[in-house]
C-alpha cells in the first residue's frame, strides 16, 4: 500500500492576493488572465501600488494548492520545494504544515530570497499574476526524496516548473523514478502562458507518455495545435493514458483510458477563479485514490472547484472541503 496518495514538486510561492479593478492592470500595463514571470524588482514596483489594496497572504504555488486541497480531504500527500531562510520561507513551511502535508524542507533553509506570487482578482473573477520564482528557480534534483516518490501512487509534476531548466529536470527525473517503481505519473500544464512558451519543455517532460494529465481546455487546443477540443482531445489520448480537461462554466472532460465523461459543472457565482484548477486536481486526485471512479471523482472535483471560484483565495478551509467530499 502506498504511503503517499500523491507525491508532487512545485513553486514553492507565497501567494499575495488583490481585488483590483481592469483599470489597474491597463494602468500597469499587465496582460490579463495569464502568469508572467518578473524580477524582483519589478514585483516590488508592483507591489508599492497595491498596498493601496486589500490583500490576504497562503502558502502556494499550483503544485501546493493542488496537495493542500488532497490533503484537507482526507488524502496523504509529499511536497518537494524549495524556499529560503526569511520570514516568508518560514511562513510557507509553517502553513504548508498546518495543512498536514509533509515536504523536504525540513532542515537548515538556504541563504536567499522565497518567491512571490502577486495574484490580481478582477470584477469579472479572472485572476492575473505576476511572479517572482525566488530561490524556486534553483529546484533541483536535489530537492526530489527518492523514498517518497517510490511510496507514492501518483507522482504529480507541476507544468510552471519548465521555466526553469534544473527544475524542468527535476520535473523529468521525477517521472523516472516513478515509472522505475511503477508509481503513476501526472503532469499539470498550469497556464496558457506555459503552452504558449514553453511547449517544448513541456513534450520533454511527458518523454514517452504520462498517465494522467490535467489541462483546461485553451491550453488542450493550444498544445496540440487544434483548434476544437474534439479533435485536442484525439491527440490527447496519443500521450497521456488519462486526462481530465476543464472547460470553466461549461463543466470538464475526465477521460479513463476507456470512456469519456461529460462532468456538469455546479452551479455558482464566480468571485475569482485563482486556484480553481489546482483544486481541481487535487480533488480529483483525492477521489482516484480512495475508490472513486473516474466520473465520481470528476463530480468531486467539480463541486470543490465551484465552491473555491465563489470565494476570494485560492483554497476553502478543512471542514468546507470535508463537507464537500460525499
Amino acid at each position: 500500500m502506498a504511503k503517499f496518495d500523491v507525491y508532487g514538486m512545485g513553486n514553492a510561492l507565497v501567494d499575495m492576493e488583490f481585488e483590483v479593478e481592469d483599470g489597474f492592470l491597463d494602468f500597469m500595463k499587465i496582460d490579463k488572465g495569464v502568469m508572467t514571470l518578473v524580477d524582483e524588482e519589478e514585483q516590488h514596483r508592483l507591489l508599492t501600488h497595491l498596498d493601496a489594496f486589500e490583500g490576504n497572504k497562503a502558502s502556494g504555488g499550483s503544485a501546493a494548492n493542488t496537495l493542500i486541497a488532497l490533503s484537507a480531504l482526507g488524502g496523504s500527500a509529499y511536497y518537494s520545494c524549495k524556499v529560503a531562510d526569511d520570514d516568508l520561507g518560514d511562513f510557507y513551511l509553517n502553513d504548508l504544515k498546518a495543512a498536514g502535508v509533509k515536504s523536504n524542507m525540513n532542515g537548515k533553509h538556504p541563504h536567499g530570497v522565497t518567491g512571490k506570487c502577486l495574484v490580481m482578482v478582477t470584477p469579472d473573477a479572472e485572476r492575473t499574476m505576476q511572479t517572482f520564482l525566488g530561490i524556486s528557480s534553483e529546484l533541483s534534483v536535489a530537492e526530489l526524496n527518492h523514498d517518497a516518490i517510490a511510496n507514492a501512487e501518483y507522482c504529480y509534476m507541476e507544468g510552471y516548473l519548465v521555466t526553469s531548466p534544473c527544475a524542468k529536470e527535476a520535473n523529468i527525473e521525477a517521472g523516472r523514478i516513478a515509472r522505475q517503481h511503477g508509481v503513476k505519473t501526472s503532469l499539470t500544464f498550469s497556464d496558457p502562458a506555459i503552452v504558449e512558451f514553453f511547449g517544448d519543455a513541456l513534450t520533454e517532460t511527458i518523454g514517452d507518455g504520462i498517465d494522467m494529465l490535467f489541462c483546461n481546455e485553451h491550453e488542450a487546443m493550444a498544445y496540440t495545435g487544434k483548434d476544437n477540443i474534439d479533435a485536442a482531445i484525439e491527440t490527447v489520448k496519443t500521450f497521456s493514458k488519462e486526462f481530465a480537461i476543464t472547460l470553466g462554466a461549461k463543466g470538464a472532460l475526465v477521460y479513463d483510458g476507456a470512456t469519456l465523461y461529460e462532468i456538469a459543472p455546479t452551479p455558482t457565482t464566480p468571485v475569482d477563479t485563482n486556484g480553481a484548477g489546482d483544486n481541481f486536481a487535487g480533488a480529483f486526485l483525492y477521489g482516484v485514490t480512495h475508490g472513486m471512479s473516474h466520473q465520481q471523482a470528476g463530480e468531486l472535483a467539480s463541486r470543490v472547484s465551484a465552491k473555491v471560484v465563489s470565494q476570494f483565495g485560492p483554497r476553502l478551509k478543512v471542514e468546507e472541503y470535508q463537507a464537500l467530499r460525499n
